[in-house]
């Protein structure tokens, strides 16, 4: 009994120093260790655009300005990806999911930083510090866009959690709704004054390894997000 209450006691004091490493930031800058949490700003229903005319101004662009996006710009791009959308029980999102089983996860790196977009609380936690935009450049064949933009978004994807209701439909299942999560970021670019480009040409064990994605976790989209740079 002695033995069991001492085990217990070591598995809290573990959780509790695992809490004390992590916490809740209001500054992305203010993020230290891995699995700082940071609250997004709420996200906007109501723009200047129509969805017509964010359709048709949108175009890939692969220059971009010397310019960093707001946090704001970031949470709206986040939101329209993956966002819930309905706060009922199923907890709907903005991109369409076969079984709502929502099997995409979302990341950017921006400043120098992973950060992983967790819908359900519309926050991003703290995947890595001191990753190099170039690093990434060089997983995506050494494309300039991925250089130059000042944040990154990448799309991954769970076969495993579409493929345990549909079983060999999954991958075709996964791959048509990361292109729905995808356009979405596109037109709310547009929405924001910005511009951006999916990219697919990339390594994909090279960006596993950069990003610490889970054995099942596959890498589907990287795209660069950014002022559009003008000639």
């Amino acid at each position: 009994m002695f033995k069991l209450c001492s085990i217990l006691v070591a598995i809290l004091l573990l959780l509790a120093a695992g809490a004390c490493w992590a916490k809740i930031v209001s500054d992305p800058d203010k993020a230290t260790s891995i699995g700082d949490t940071l609250s997004l700003p709420e996200a906007k229903v109501l723009g200047k655009l129509s969805v017509e005319e964010a359709i048709s101004a949108r175009r890939s662009v692969r220059s971009f300005k010397e310019q960093d996006l707001t946090l704001f710009q970031i949470s709206q791009l986040f939101w329209a990806a993956q966002g819930v959308t309905e706060t009922a029980a199923w907890r709907r999102r903005a991109a369409p999911s076969a079984g709502a089983l929502y099997p995409l996860e979302v990341y950017v790196l921006w400043r120098n930083m992973l950060w992983h977009y967790l819908p359900e609380i519309h926050s991003i936690e703290l995947n890595r510090k001191g990753m190099a935009q170039d690093d990434l450049a060089d997983a995506s064949l050494g494309q300039s866009a991925i250089r130059q933009a000042p944040a990154c978004f990448v799309i991954s994807g769970f076969y495993s959690r579409t493929a345990a209701k549909y079983g060999k439909r999954a991958q075709r299942y996964v791959h048509i709704e990361v292109g729905h999560a995808a356009e979405n970021l596109l037109l709310q670019t547009i929405a924001l004054g910005l511009g951006g480009v999916t990219i697919g040409a990339f390594q994909d064990a090279e960006v596993k390894r950069l990003l610490n994605l889970s054995k099942d976790e596959a890498p589907l989209y990287v795209i660069p997000v950014g002022h559009k740079k003008t000639r």
